[in-house]
C-alpha cells in the first residue's frame, strides 16, 4: 500500500474517532465480470477488491454493475454484511444489480424496493432512448446508534440515452421528494457536475462533494478506465444527501498489489452525520 494510501486510511479512522455518531457511506462501480478484461478481469481483481472494503468498511455501500455470482462473492467474502437489490433484467437474479451492501450490526433494514428507471417503474422495462434496463434500489434503514431512521437510494444511468439519464433523474427527484426523511443517493449517473441530470437533483438534494467540511481527498474524477498513467478528470460517480453533513469526501486512489486500478472507476467514500 501507498503512503498516499495510508494517509487517507488514517485521516477516516481518525475522523471516526472524532464523530462516535458519524457513519461512512461508498458508492463504487465494481466493473461487471467482463473476460475480455484481461489483467484487470473479476477473477483477477474480485480478493483484493474484497480486501479494500473490508478495510474501509462503510456501513454503507452502494454497487453498481455487480453480477450476482460477483455480489455473492462480497456477500461471502465480508463479513456482518448482506444486501438489498435484484437483478435489472429480470427483477431476481439477471442482470447488473444497483445492490445496497450494508453493515447489519450497525444499520437495521425498515422496508426496501427497487423500480426500473423507465415509464413504467413498477416492472422489468427500459426506458426513453436508453440502451439497457436500468434500476434504482432503496432501502430504508435505521441507524442502531442514534435510533435515526434514513434513506438510501442507489442508481446506475444509463451510459447511452442523454434523456434517458435527465428522465432517471426526475424520477428519483420525485421519490425523494415524496419522503421527509434524511436521504442519501449512491450513484454512478454517467453524468459530469455541470450537466443537466446533476442540476435535476441538485434541485433537491446537495453533492457531497460540494459540501464537505474536510478537505476533498483524491484526483477531480472517479472514471479512470483502467488507464494507469493518464489524469482521473471525469466525475461522474456520487455520493449526494439531504440533510446530513458531511464530514470528509474522499475519491479513494488506491491501486493492487501489481500497481492496477481495482475497477474502472474510483470508490467515493464519505462520512456523514445526521443534522
Amino acid at each position: 500500500m501507498s503512503l498516499k494510501s495510508v494517509l487517507i486510511l488514517w485521516s477516516l479512522v481518525i475522523l471516526a474517532e472524532v464523530h462516535g455518531q458519524s457513519f461512512y457511506v461508498m458508492s463504487f462501480n465494481i466493473r461487471y465480470d467482463n473476460p475480455s478484461d484481461g489483467p484487470d478481469r473479476w477473477d483477477a481483481r474480485k480478493a483484493e477488491l474484497a480486501d479494500l472494503l473490508f478495510r474501509m468498511h462503510p456501513e454503507v455501500i452502494g454497487l453498481q454493475e455487480a453480477m450476482h455470482h460477483q455480489l455473492a462473492y462480497l456477500d461471502s467474502a465480508l463479513t456482518d454484511y448482506t444486501y438489498l437489490g435484484v437483478g435489472r433484467e429480470d427483477g431476481k437474479t439477471g442482470g447488473e444489480y444497483a445492490a445496497i451492501l450494508y453493515d447489519s450490526t450497525q444499520l437495521a433494514v425498515e422496508t426496501q424496493r427497487t423500480f426500473w428507471l423507465s415509464e413504467q417503474p413498477d416492472q422489468v422495462s427500459i426506458g426513453w432512448d436508453a440502451a439497457l434496463e436500468r434500476i434504482c434500489t432503496v432501502g430504508r434503514f435505521r441507524h442502531q446508534a442514534s435510533g435515526r431512521s434514513f434513506i438510501v437510494f442507489n442508481t446506475h444511468f444509463d451510459h447511452v440515452g442523454r434523456q434517458a439519464r435527465s428522465e432517471s433523474a426526475r424520477v428519483i427527484a420525485r421519490e425523494i421528494d415524496a419522503s421527509d426523511l434524511p436521504v442519501i443517493l449512491l450513484g454512478d449517473l454517467n453524468a459530469t457536475p455541470e450537466e443537466e441530470p446533476m442540476r435535476v437533483l441538485k434541485g433537491t438534494l446537495q453533492d457531497a462533494y460540494d459540501i464537505s467540511e474536510g478537505e476533498r481527498i483524491g484526483p477531480d474524477g472517479t472514471w479512470n478506465g483502467f488507464a494507469l498513467q493518464s489524469p482521473i478528470e471525469r466525475r461522474i460517480d456520487y455520493v449526494m444527501v439531504r440533510d446530513f453533513q458531511v464530514l470528509s469526501h474522499v475519491h479513494v486512489e488506491m491501486r493492487r498489489a501489481n500497481n492496477r486500478h481495482f475497477s474502472d472507476h474510483l470508490p467515493v467514500i464519505c462520512q456523514l452525520s445526521f443534522r
